[in-house]
């Protein structure tokens, strides 16, 4: 192999000893630190200038030290490509953990994915050494240190299901791949509003708790082909307006809600589907809020109401504990929507705030929520969204002086597209997760 050969901080190749310094620099054996243009480390690889730029467009046969201590870096590889060409990236100020860089394919493969899902290395300290394959693997990483398998993906499609249209509703309506909204199909159990749904096992999806009336504790499982099971009776305060979220692997957590007061509780759902007993809360007790999954495998619930508006979020752990309140950043609201976008980042959109609103808080892959962001489409609240397409979000349905049915899409960097006409029965109260 040609490519650097060696420990984590000893590299080795074409005869030439070298160090990583800890700033990230290249150290020849004689302790001397070319910063600038680097020696030939790789057999056949020719080191280049240091990077600052936020883009850039790689060369094979290259080498590129990316130093990112000012912003991220996106590097667009080449158009076209033939077997064994290689190109090598390493985090020249050991930075890559707090400004990334983003990897674009521009047309070709990545590990055998098409070029549709974000590519991202987050690792400080980090070397990436990629060879081109074939039209079948396109690019593939030979070494890429500390590094979790990349890129995330999520599910293909979604589903909207249940609400309130002049009356608690059953019915449900899928979301394909490309965010196209299905006409509506009947859900064979109880309608009811005010629920809350999120992914789990992976691949499925579940709808829990509600009202039609009366408070509810059961749960409709989805399949991994979108068909919504028969009700199941489930453990835990039977409640209303509460949210859900995916974490860890193939796990979901239910928190907060409302029966005759405000509630801080959650809920663990299992990688089958199982929804455990009560778990006593942490954070303030509020209903009306939202929930979506951030980073690889982490959750955060957001906003909500006590009796006023608020703008506050509860981390998820990897393991579903739930963290104290961390004051909010934006519009204090409630009734509004969250999902996932771009692999490993979400989003909160929508709601109510005296009014209905019409703005969005992105959250990072650290689970941060950012300032305000003005809204696109129809100011709404009591709608849904989830993820779609592996990378991407939908926001659909609500109420805006009257039920509506109309869906917002989210890309992968996570804008909100403008309305589009809904189909299906314009409702409010629904939920909405995604599977496949």
């Amino acid at each position: 192999m040609s490519g650097i050969i060696g420990s984590k901080d000893n590299i080795r190749g074409s005869g030439l000893v070298a160090k990583l310094g800890t700033d990230g620099q290249v150290m020849t054996s004689a302790g001397a630190c070319n910063s600038a243009v680097y020696e030939d480390l790789a057999g056949g690889i020719s080191w280049q200038s240091v990077v600052t730029a936020s883009t850039m467009t790689a060369v094979a046969g290259e080498g590129y030290p990316i130093n990112t201590t000012s912003n991220t870096c996106t590097i667009t590889l080449p158009a076209s490509a033939s077997a064994g060409d290689e190109i090598i990236f390493t985090d020249y100020a050991r930075n890559w953990g707090t400004n990334k860089i983003i990897i674009d394919s521009n047309g070709l493969k990545y590990q055998s994915d098409a070029d549709t899902f974000t590519v991202e290395y987050t690792t400080d300290g980090q070397s990436l050494h990629i060879v081109y394959a074939d039209a079948t693997n396109g690019w593939i990483p030979i070494s890429d240190d500390d590094v979790t398998d990349v890129p995330i993906k999520g599910n293909s499609e979604g589903i909207f299901g249940f609400g309130y249209s002049g009356g608690y509703v059953g019915m449900s309506n899928k979301v394909s791949n490309v965010g196209v909204v299905a006409s509506d199909v009947g859900v064979t159990d109880a309608n009811r509003g005010y629920l809350a749904a999120t992914e789990y096992g992976g691949d499925k999806g579940i709808f829990v708790y509600g009202t039609d009336g009366t408070y509810r504790a059961f749960s409709n499982l989805v399949s991994n082909s979108g068909v919504i099971s028969t009700d199941n009776d489930i453990l835990g305060t039977a409640r209303q307006m509460m949210a859900a979220c995916k974490y860890g692997d193939d796990k979901a957590i239910i928190g907060y809600g409302y029966t005759s007061s405000y509630l801080s509780m959650s809920n663990l759902v299992s990688n089958v589907g199982a929804v455990a007993a009560d778990v006593t809360g942490v954070g303030t007790a509020r209903s009306s809020l939202a929930a979506c999954k951030y980073g690889s495998d982490t959750g955060i619930f957001g906003y909500g109401n006590t009796g006023s508006d608020v703008s506050m979020t509860n981390l998820v752990s990897n393991v579903g504990v739930v963290a104290t309140d961390t004051t909010g950043v934006g519009t204090a609201r409630k009734d509004l929507a969250a999902c996932q976008y771009g692999g490993d980042k979400g989003i909160f959109g929508y709601g109510n705030s005296g009014s209905d609103v019409s703005v969005s808080n992105l959250v990072s892959n650290v689970g941060v929520v950012a300032s305000d962001t003005t809204g696109v489409g129809t100011a709404r609240d009591h709608l849904a969204a989830c993820e779609y397409g592996q990378d991407k979000g939908i926001f659909g349905y609500g109420h805006s002086g009257s039920d509506v049915s109309l869906t917002n899409l989210v890309s992968n960097a996570g804008v909100i597209a403008s309305d589009v006409t809904g189909v299906g029965t314009a409702r409010q109260q629904l939920a909405a997760c995604s599977f496949n």
